[in-house]
């Protein structure tokens, strides 16, 4: 029996998922939203860029989405830097009784991360209760790439002295705001949001944690660093040019602490072009996602998503394509979990039904 689904959301993931859905033998989708008033009423084929209409009308009437009933919401929204937007309409559709599978709020990943704020946390445990619903987030990192795939790989291990989880990627395609966030393309002076320490573990380290408490373990602490490589050469990127003299290059680090030792890593390295920082890390192939585990026995991983249709699609989207996924075939998972918030930890394995056809 087919789920019947409403996405939320026509931007860079949830115009890739949609056209997924719509050939998916396993997916009705019913209603897509938006809130951006320029899309509301347009046909969503036309939307995402398909050759023929899909025959539904993208809409920002939350009430009239929540009257089809569907089995979930897809939620493909904004990050969490517009919180309470993602809040105000995610608890909408929990307090209808309708289950949310969303890629917007990552430091959800894990709710109990202490970095949460409780007005992040109180309403949507509060609609969930009230709506007999339940809301999960995943992502790519954070998300499966640093929860599902280490967690999985621990579970072959007698012993675990450390698991770091990286994340390897070339930025030149990627249009999304690394300036203020990270500091790529500005002065080496410039502090970049993320190199404040508790933002960075709101925003990139919830995985930690969830790790910590899946092994069984209370870290010491969550530690941070943050490095930059500055470019002596100019470099073309999708948003302009990076000059000589600006950053080109950041790697962070997200450590868990456990009896004085870092035992849980996640490791971010973003360039503007592969040779960029080359002493800093690498996958055996450009644009990764690697697993490395320390122990017994120890095990080394490393996953790239590519898009080889003849599409010219880049790694990043591949990557983007897969997060939106994983939300998507978790909805009939979530479906039979009890209300509330559902993490990682909480689901089965998720084989990707009605993928081979």
């Amino acid at each position: 029996m087919s789920k019947r689904v409403v996405v939320w959301g026509t931007g860079f993931v949830g115009s890739m998922v949609i056209p997924e859905i719509v050939n998916h033998p396993l997916f009705e989708l019913v209603g897509v939203g938006v809130s951006n008033p320029q899309k509301a009423g347009r046909d969503v084929g036309e939307i995402c860029g398909l050759a023929e209409p899909v025959g539904i009308t993208a809409t920002s009437d939350v009430d009239a989405l929540i009257a089809l009933r569907p089995d979930a919401v897809v939620h493909y929204g904004p990050t969490a830097a517009h919180a309470e937007d993602n809040i105000g309409l995610i608890a909408r559709f929990l307090r209808a009784g309708i289950d949310v599978c969303s890629t917007a709020m990552t430091p959800w990943v894990w709710p109990a991360m202490h970095l949460n704020p409780p007005s992040w946390i109180r309403p949507i445990a509060e609609a969930c209760e009230l709506g007999r619903s339940s809301c999960f987030t995943t992502g790519i990192d954070p998300g499966f790439a640093n929860d599902l795939l280490p967690l999985t790989l621990m579970g072959v291990c007698s012993e675990v002295h450390k698991v770091k989880a990286s994340e390897l990627l070339d930025y030149t395609n990627y249009t999304g705001d690394y300036e203020t966030e990270m500091g790529i393309g500005r002065e080496p002076e410039f502090r970049p949001v993320l190199q404040h320490r508790d933002v960075l573990i709101l925003a990139w380290g919830a995985t930690v944690p969830m790790i910590a408490h899946a092994a069984g373990i209370v870290l010491d602490e969550i530690t941070t660093t943050w490095d930059t490589w500055v470019t002596p050469t100019e470099r073309a990127t999708a948003k302009g040019v990076i000059r000589p003299g600006q950053v080109a290059a950041v790697r962070f680090t997200i450590n868990g602490v456990y009896r004085g030792r870092t035992c849980i890593q996640l490791e971010h390295v973003n360039r503007i072009g592969h040779d960029a920082a080359p002493d800093w890390p690498t996958g055996h192939d450009n644009d990764v996602y690697r697993v490395e585990i320390e122990g017994t026995p120890s095990i080394f991983q490393e996953t790239a998503f590519r898009f080889t249709d003849g599409s010219g699609r880049d790694a990043a989207a591949a990557g983007c394509l897969a997060t939106g996924m994983r939300a998507l075939n978790a909805v009939p998972a979530v479906n039979e979990l009890p209300p509330g918030w559902v993490t990682a930890l909480d689901l089965p394995l998720i084989p990707g039904a009605g993928t081979i056809r």
